[in-house]
C-alpha cells in the first residue's frame, strides 16, 4: 500500500474527503517526526511504538576491498510492533 491507497483508505474508514485524509496524515507523520527529534517516545496503544535508539560506533569492512571502515554513532528511528497489531498479524 502507499500514500495514496492510504489516504484514500482512511477517507473511506473516517468518512472525510481525501483531501481531509491527506492533511490528517501528513500531521500524524509529522507529529511523529518532531517528537522523535526531541527525543520522545510515541506510544499508539494496540498499535505500536516509535523511538529513538543509540547506535553504538564500531568497525565495519568495505565488501569490496576488505579494508576496515569506521562507522560512527547515530541515533535511528525505530518501530516496535504493539501486542494487538502482532496478533492480527499473525
Amino acid at each position: 500500500m502507499n500514500k495514496s491507497e492510504l489516504v484514500a483508505r482512511i477517507a473511506d474508514l473516517a468518512e472525510l474527503s481525501k483531501k481531509d485524509a491527506e492533511k490528517a496524515l501528513n500531521s500524524t507523520v509529522l507529529a511523529v517526526q518532531e517528537a522523535l527529534v526531541k527525543g520522545e517516545k510515541v506510544v499508539l496503544t494496540g498499535f505500536g511504538t516509535f523511538e529513538v535508539k543509540q547506535r553504538k560506533a564500531r568497525v565495519g569492512h568495505d565488501p569490496r576491498t576488505g579494508a576496515k571502515i569506521n562507522i560512527p554513532a547515530l541515533n535511528a528511528p525505530t518501530f516496535k510492533a504493539g501486542k494487538v497489531l502482532k496478533e492480527k498479524v499473525r
